[in-house]
């Protein structure tokens, strides 16, 4: 099979027929083996039942439907996992994003060699203050932090190479960064192409400023478990000791101090009457915690099990 379209869903079910007619005289077009996989995450709509009607007439459409909104991380996860496709796309199901563009991302997946192409919507049609400052800003802070130079990070417009959506974990609300998991996981040839944005033509955005107050919390998320994901003991062991050895030495020199006076008969005050005793005694319990915290995640780290994510009660031609 050539190609796999992960879609993504909530209550879009104005859209879905329009959006299926024009990914098929794409595929048609290009005469590309395909499979369109809908995720239904949680929809109140009638959006199951669209995609259920869809499948009965086109058999390479096939469905995923989760028993609540889990997300849209998770909903990707699952269309990961069952993706077959030499190539992997994800869409919105908005008709935000155009399937014609899905001819040039796969070309730059077979012939560019990259791992990895993100949908950059240089000319965007939202809201400049809710939406395109707020964008610009995260994607300014995804770029410093992550090393990753995409333009657009949260696109939804990207293409894959199978491999590379088979060694990656989407989880939380990390499909933001999905082209810094593939970097992290060695994925190292990501490339971008300016991709046309449409105006919203049916139901309401499903956007909100906590998305990116959430995002930013991600970002910094993803930043720590870049660098110390893997070796949390290189973090807060450091930090542990540093912080135990100076409370260490200062709770010593306040004993050598008492002890010197008393050898020489000069006056004295109690240990427990010196504040700096308690801030060298903190600072050694803090340390300490800090120590066991790095500890205790590299035994996690060899330990883990997968957990499952997401509950799927529906699936349709899979």
């Amino acid at each position: 099979m050539n190609l796999s379209i992960v879609i993504p869903l909530l209550n879009e079910a104005e859209s879905l027929q329009e959006l299926h007619n024009w990914i098929v005289s794409v595929m048609q077009a290009n005469h590309y083996s395909y499979e369109v996989i809908f995720i239904d995450d949680g929809s109140t709509d009638n959006s199951w039942n669209i995609i259920e009607k869809l499948s009965e007439q086109n058999p390479n459409i096939k469905g995923i439907r989760f028993l609540k909104n889990f997300g849209k991380s998770q909903a990707l996860h699952a269309g990961f996992a069952k993706a077959q496709g030499e190539v992997i796309i994800t869409m919105d199901a908005d008709l935000q994003d155009n399937p014609e563009e899905i001819p040039e991302l796969i070309a730059m997946i077979n012939q560019g060699g990259f791992d990895l192409v993100s949908g950059w919507k240089k000319k965007r049609y939202d809201s400049v203050v809710a939406k395109n400052l707020p964008s610009k800003l995260f994607n300014w802070a995804a770029r410093r932090t992550s090393g990753v130079q995409l333009n657009d990070f949260n696109c939804g417009l990207k293409a894959y190479k199978n491999i590379v959506v088979k060694n990656i974990e989407v989880s939380g609300e990390m499909h933001r960064y999905i082209p810094v998991l593939a970097k992290n996981a060695g994925f190292g040839k990501i490339g971008e192409k300016v991709v046309r944005h449409q105006a919203r033509k049916y139901g309401e955005t499903k956007f909100g400023m906590d998305r990116f107050i959430n995002g930013f919390l991600d970002l910094i998320t993803i930043w720590f478990l870049s660098r110390f994901g893997k070796r949390p003991m290189h973090l807060f062991g450091a930090m542990g000791s540093l912080m135990f050895v100076i409370g260490f030495f200062a709770a010593g020199y306040i004993g050598i101090s008492k002890l010197y006076r008393l050898y020489h008969d000069l006056p004295y005050d109690l240990v427990t009457n010196n504040p700096w005793f308690y801030i060298a005694l903190t600072t050694m319990i803090i340390g300490t915690q800090l120590f066991l915290a790095g500890f205790l995640g590299e035994i996690i780290l060899r330990t883990k099990n997968n957990e499952e994510r997401y509950k799927v009660s529906q699936q349709v031609n899979l």
